[in-house]
């Protein structure tokens, strides 16, 4: 086994890391406070390519690896949750499922703008009563001549209210036994129909783009259908389980950071006359702090790894998400811990990792649901 990153990687790591902390972590703070979306910034990012890190270059990409891209949102996260957030689900979600599922004229029409960056994308799966429950999709796409009328209502989206295409996933038919059939769908956002609204005020990721999706007699074309008809809920799978890694190596990001300032903060501050981490209770906190996040790493390199390689990945990737999402709450919680009362100021930043981190053990399918993912792969 070479766990060591090619040369090809640790480009990237440079290249992101740079650019996350000369022109994302100056603003981070003014990011969340605001809560406003940095769309400056993604512009920026598109321009260096980081858009397209896992796509070939043919459609726009960069023609990088899984890992790469896991690395480079490992990075914004490091300093950002909320742009972490957003790149990683413009990448994912967005843009992901085209490639694996779309038509070439698809790819070619959809995709390469959000590989080049000239364009973002948002996923529409989630609605006010189907969250972990996917098959219960109440949204419907009526086939009508040559196009789909869509109507239905999606929550919790990222990056809708600034991407020129959401994919949605809708009711599209009943199969032999009775049962939904649910497509995936491609809708621009400027089609007759599409109400795009945010009014979510969140804890965290505040910077991130969440919104709500109304569809009202949307018509959009049959050819924007993605991949196949009946396999519209195994797509999906497939791409969350994609999405997971992206989400685990965000938390990954943010664990790194709680334990990066909580490490600095320990040899600078004083108490009865001597460092705070010469107290064996501190350096037990940062022991497992530092313990957690690589074990996390080594699980988010390894499901990277093992989708370069078109191995099965749907159980370590809810490894991956489950085991970096819960230890970037526990590392930052513990970071809070370790600065005392400054830990609970929003200048020293760690309560922010804590608020950025909690949305990661919910969204892209809860813990539990991890669990759940987990026990069914081992045969339960």
């Amino acid at each position: 086994m070479n766990f060591e990153l090619t040369k090809e990687q640790q480009m990237v790591r440079k290249m992101v890391r740079d650019f996350a902390e000369e022109v994302i972590k100056p603003r981070a703070i003014e990011i969340d406070t605001s809560a406003t979306f940095p769309k400056d910034i993604f512009d920026q990012m598109g321009e260096l390519g980081f858009m397209g890190i896992p796509f070939p270059e043919e459609y726009g990409g960069s023609g990088g690896d899984t890992i790469s891209y896991a690395i480079a949102v490992e990075e914004i996260g490091r300093v950002c949750g909320s742009t972490g957030l957003s790149f990683a689900a413009t990448v994912s979600l967005g843009a992901s499922p085209i490639y694996y599922f779309g038509t070439e004229e698809q790819k070619q029409e959809f995709l390469k703008p959000q590989a080049e960056g000239r364009a973002l994308g948002a996923f529409g799966l989630t609605e006010p009563n189907a969250g972990s429950d996917a098959g219960g999709t109440k949204t419907t796409a009526i086939a009508d001549g040559d196009s789909y009328i869509i109507n239905g209502e999606k929550c919790f989206i990222t990056n809708a209210s600034f991407a020129d295409t959401i994919i949605v996933t809708a009711v599209t038919g009943k199969n032999e036994k009775g049962r939904n059939i649910i497509s995936a769908i491609i809708v621009p956002t400027d089609t007759e129909g599409v109400k795009v609204t945010s009014n979510y005020d969140k804890m965290g990721v505040r910077g991130s783009d969440t919104a709500e999706v109304v569809l009202d007699q949307v018509r959009v074309p049959k050819t924007n259908l993605l991949g196949d008809p009946q396999k519209g809920f195994h797509q999906f799978l497939y791409t969350l389980d994609g999405g997971r890694i992206s989400i685990a190596a965000l938390g990954l990001g943010i664990a790194q950071a709680s334990l990066e300032k909580s490490l600095n903060y320990a040899k600078e501050r004083k108490q009865f006359g001597e460092s705070i981490s010469d107290f064996q209770a501190i350096q037990f906190k940062l022991a497992d702090m530092a313990m957690e996040i690589e074990l996390a790493r080594n699980m988010v390199y390894k499901t990277a790894w093992l989708k370069d390689q078109n191995k099965p990945f749907t159980k370590e990737s809810a490894y991956a998400k489950l085991f970096a999402s819960e230890t970037a709450v526990r590392a930052a919680d513990q970071a809070i811990q370790i600065h005392g009362g400054y830990g609970y100021m929003r200048e020293y930043e760690v309560e922010r990792y804590l608020r950025d981190a909690k949305l990661l053990e919910i969204g892209e399918g809860t813990s539990e649901v991890q669990r759940l993912v987990i026990a069914r792969q081992l045969g339960c």
